[in-house]
């Protein structure tokens, strides 16, 4: 009860602060950084709750595992219809690893959609995802952001002998990354855009345990 109300506080407080400083522009800064706040706040409040997630020590049948994804979706689908947002052009992509301690929208603090994201195991761009990336550009996107990660099973699928031998075919896309990635800029619509200016793809690694974000190389712009 005690937490319930701590957060009920917080959640009013925070309210009405955006509607004080809704008009002022230092006001829209705040606004974002309390809804990133919230997010994280919301994240930080669902953790100890065992009944959500899925790492039960007890025995648990993939059916009753299905059973609680379909319930989950349907708690949060009657949020987002309870309060529908502003359909909007990303202008971003992302490319990030599947592991699942990246939480793209913890990333960047914004819950909009305002982001496309792709995810493959390692950030792999196979020719098809090339090929969505650049179709994504073509629909507006302005800026790729291409993400490696600490602590990636891919990468430590391709660093051994033993591994690599039962994951041939993902240590290979490992070896490849680079190449793939090169082969995304060296196409003739990429290529034409980083030129002219018109589009900015940044190399960035993720420190997994903090989100953080460390800029390596950066091309066009």
């Amino acid at each position: 009860m005690k937490r319930r109300n701590s957060f009920l506080f917080l959640l009013v407080a925070g309210l009405l602060a955006l509607l004080v400083l809704q008009a002022t522009s230092p006001g829209r800064e705040l606004q974002f950084l309390v809804g990133g706040g919230m997010v994280n706040l919301g994240y930080r409040m669902q953790d100890h709750l065992e009944r959500y997630d899925f790492e039960h020590s007890e025995e648990i049948s993939p059916e009753a595992i299905w059973d609680e994804v379909l319930r989950q979706n349907d708690l949060a689908a009657s949020v987002r219809t309870a309060f529908p947002r502003t359909p909007r052009h990303p202008l971003v992509a992302v490319v990030a690893c599947m592991d699942g301690r990246l939480d793209t929208n913890e990333l960047v603090g914004d819950t909009r959609t305002y982001y496309y994201v792709l995810r493959s195991a390692g950030s792999v761009l196979s020719e098809r995802e090339q090929e969505m990336l650049q179709l994504a550009v073509e629909n507006g996107v302005r800026l790729v952001v291409w993400t490696r990660h600490s602590d990636c099973a891919a990468e430590k699928a391709a660093s051994s002998a033993e591994s690599r031998a039962r994951y041939p075919a993902l240590a290979q896309a490992v070896d490849e990354r680079s190449a793939r990635f090169d082969e995304f800029l060296a196409r003739p619509a990429i290529a034409a855009r980083l030129a002219a200016g018109q589009l900015a793809v940044k190399v960035v690694d993720i420190d997994t345990r903090t989100d953080r974000m460390l800029p390596r190389e950066s091309y066009g712009g």
